[in-house]
């Protein structure tokens, strides 16, 4: 009889071990995390996003007046050098005829008197009765040929004194005093005021994108705050040293911006609209993995993303997610992978 009752009692310390172990399981159940967070739905709408670009401000197209020798001439002296601002006429760079062009205009001098002096005494033999009016018409013909020859060649020697066709700085000057130079040769550049352009290397993908006309957003060194000019021109031609297209836009004069000068700028880009976009607050990161918690039946679940542009208010994603599903925007950092959660 006591080893019944003894049996029983370890039954009944059994049972109450096992009711007592189901308790604790409830309990645990009751008390699993639940997260308090704020969702946002995924949608689709175009996403804006400003580009960086960095370039350097260059004469325009027609800023730029090369100075050049009419005619075979020695450098005399360069009274405007590099970097000098000149007014329009101011003179820039002194020529004399060289060997060449003196000997000819001599020459010129030398056949204009000649032929006056024929023309003359054709016209005095033909009062005499010795000539003929054809062969007076013949001698004022070849005055007239010579003196023009001599008018031209002393034209285009006093032509020798370069100077500024308009108000500019001196870009650059070639050779020196003493140097002889050949006709047509270049002796200097001016950059005109006023016609100042930017230029700026950007990806040839992006410039693809990009129609003149578009808003440019510009910063310069000299410049108080920033300008916005429209796009003058796309070149989508990549450079074969920066791997870079580029970007060109007009400055206006009173940006005070010169040639040479260091700029940065930035374009705004779309990404289309057939991309689903989140808030950017609901972008999170793992090492370099971005992802997003997309919250189904009260559980949150995590996504891993590829995101596509963005204005740091909202980021297109290329993969991961659909538009109408919803993603946890605030409480993020306190879940994890199939945590359940109420919204706020």
């Amino acid at each position: 009889m006591a080893e019944v009752s003894g049996r029983i009692a370890i039954v009944l310390v059994g049972t109450a071990l096992a009711s007592c172990s189901g308790s604790g399981t409830d309990t645990q159940k009751a008390a699993d995390p639940v997260a308090l967070v704020k969702l946002a739905p995924v949608t689709s709408a175009a996403v804006s996003e400003q580009t960086a670009v960095y370039g350097a401000a260059e004469p325009g197209a027609g800023a730029t007046a090369t100075l050049v020798a009419s005619e075979e001439a020695r450098i005399v002296r360069i009274v405007a050098p590099v970097g000098t601002r000149v007014s329009g006429g101011q003179l820039v760079v002194q020529l004399a005829p060289g060997p060449t062009a003196s000997l000819d205009l001599v020459k010129a001098n030398s056949d204009a008197r000649a032929a006056e002096a024929a023309y003359a005494r054709a016209g005095r033999l033909r009062q005499d009765g010795l000539v003929g009016n054809a062969e007076v018409e013949q001698a004022r013909a070849a005055a007239a040929t010579a003196g023009a020859t001599r008018s031209s060649l002393a034209q285009r020697t006093a032509s020798l004194a370069l100077t500024a066709p308009s108000a500019g700085i001196v870009q650059a000057v070639t050779g020196s005093p003493g140097d002889l130079v050949q006709p047509g040769a270049s002796i200097a550049t001016i950059v005109r005021d006023g016609d100042v352009r930017a230029r700026f290397g950007i990806d040839p993908a992006i410039a693809r994108s990009l129609r003149p006309g578009q808003p440019i957003r510009i910063e310069g060194n000299g410049t108080r705050g920033q300008l916005t000019v429209p796009i003058d021109a796309v070149d989508p031609v990549v450079d074969p040293q920066t791997r870079l297209a580029a970007v060109f836009a007009r400055l206006p004069v009173g940006a005070r911006i010169g040639t040479g000068e260091i700029l940065t700028g930035a374009v705004t880009t779309s990404a289309g609209s057939g991309l689903p976009s989140i808030p950017y607050a609901a972008l999170m990161d793992d090492g370099g993995q971005p992802y997003v918690f997309v919250v189904t039946n009260g559980t949150a679940h995590r996504r891993n993303v590829r995101t596509g542009a963005s204005d740091r208010r909202t980021v297109a994603i290329v993969e991961g997610v659909k538009a109408g599903e919803r993603v946890v925007v605030e409480g993020g950092t306190a879940i994890e992978d199939g945590m359940k959660v109420r919204t706020r």
